[in-house]
This record gives structure tokens, C-alpha cells and sequence, in this order.
């Protein structure tokens, strides 16, 4: 059976994404890789992690990119200056940096059109992946796209998620508590293990789970 993966909040750390793609997963062609945002700030090497993913991707590999809070904010402070001091306190000085640039409209079209392209949910057979969590009081809860990217929720009601099981990042957890959601075969799954935030944190991995064997690989912060 061909691999199914997730991976959430890269935050800029490429060494560490890179070795969990290429040497501890070995990702394959065949497989498909659904990645849950916050691909970017906080770490020093955000430009790297996108020419990784992009690159990755003209080369035939299966990859969702979906959109969190901060890609977000990426886009709003590109489009109106006045958005610029929500992502500097979020850490988007540090994106600027990585691409040299003092200004986010200096950004090359290749990685606006990265960004503008991020999707904010996916549904795969009975998983639906989204960077946080849905509104499930609206009619429709895949319309509220800032529920998407900022606010978890423990459980979701409504026929939307009967029988569903939500794969989320944006909030960080320890991999102990993960897999144990994961074995209660919980409803709702953070994968979202603070990888930027180093070992002191109390998190300080960047993890994948593979859908189908339900194993989360967690490699610590390099």
C-alpha cells in the first residue's frame, strides 16, 4: 500500500525537514505527502524549507501544501502594509531574513505564487486535514478559513465529521501525548510537535504520521 503522510509547523527548521523526508522516511513517488502549513518563521531557514518543497514537487512528488496563520499573515502584510506588525510579532522578520530581503514585497513570483496556492483543507478518504481546526456551529464549516488556520477544537459535532478523524497542527504537542490520542483512536489529532522550539521547551520535534500504518515518526530538532 502506497504511504500516506503528514507533517505540520516546519517553522524554518530545514536541516530537520529534510532529514525526515529524505533519510528517515525516504519518501517515495508513490507516496503522498499532505503538509499542514506553518511553513515558515521562527526558524532561520524558511526560504530553504519552500525551494525544498517546491523542488520536491517538480520532481513528480506527491505534495499538498496547505495553508496555517502564518502564511497567512505572509500574504495580508504582502498585500497591505498595515498587516506587517501582526506578522512581525510573529516572528516574520526572521522569513525576511532568510530571503535576504528587507521588504516582503520583494518576494519573487515563484514563492507568491507558493503561498497563494496554499489550500486550507484536504479530504482523503475519512481524513480531513486542516493546519487548526473548522467551525462546526456554520452550515458549512469549510467556509470559515480563520477557524482553519487559527483555532483547535477537542471534537467536532455535525453530520461534516461523522465517522471523520481530524489530522491539525498550529498548537504544539509532546509525541507521547500524540500517540496516545493516536491509540485511542481519537477523533481529533495534533501532530504539531514544536520542532522550533528545541528540547528545553518540552517539544522539540518535527514528527510525520503515516496514515494507514497509524505510526508517528518524530525526529528531534537538528
Amino acid at each position: 500500500m502506497n504511504r500516506l503522510f503528514a507533517v505540520s509547523d516546519i517553522h524554518g527548521c530545514f536541516t530537520t525537514f529534510h532529514e525526515l523526508i529524505v533519510k528517515v522516511l525516504d519518501l517515495k513517488r508513490t507516496d503522498q505527502l499532505i503538509l499542514l502549513g506553518d511553513y515558515i518563521d521562527r526558524g532561520e531557514r524558511s526560504k530553504e524549507v519552500i525551494d525544498f518543497i517546491i523542488d520536491l514537487t517538480g520532481k513528480g512528488f506527491n505534495i499538498v501544501t496547505l495553508r496555517g496563520n502564518h502564511e497567512q499573515m505572509l500574504l495580508d502584510a504582502y498585500y497591505d502594509q498595515e498587516e506587517l506588525s501582526l506578522w512581525f510579532l510573529n516572528s516574520g522578520e526572521t522569513t525576511l531574513m532568510s530571503f535576504g530581503i528587507n521588504d516582503i514585497r520583494e518576494i519573487g513570483k515563484r514563492y507568491l505564487d507558493f503561498f497563494s496556492g496554499t489550500v486550507f483543507y484536504h479530504r482523503i478518504r475519512d481524513y480531513l486535514f486542516v493546519h487548526a481546526g473548522f467551525n462546526d456551529l456554520l452550515k458549512d464549516p469549510f467556509s470559515d478559513n480563520y477557524h482553519m488556520i487559527w483555532e483547535c477544537r477537542p471534537s467536532y459535532s455535525g453530520h461534516f465529521f461523522n465517522g471523520k478523524t481530524i489530522i491539525h497542527g498550529h498548537r504544539p504537542k509532546h509525541p507521547d501525548y500524540v500517540r496516545e490520542l493516536i491509540m485511542e483512536q481519537s477523533q481529533v489529532i495534533p501532530i504539531d510537535t514544536g520542532c522550533v522550539y528545541g528540547p528545553e521547551s518540552g517539544y522539540g520535534y518535527l514528527s510525520a504520521l503515516e496514515l494507514n500504518s497509524k505510526e508517528l515518526i518524530s525526529l528531534p530538532l537538528l
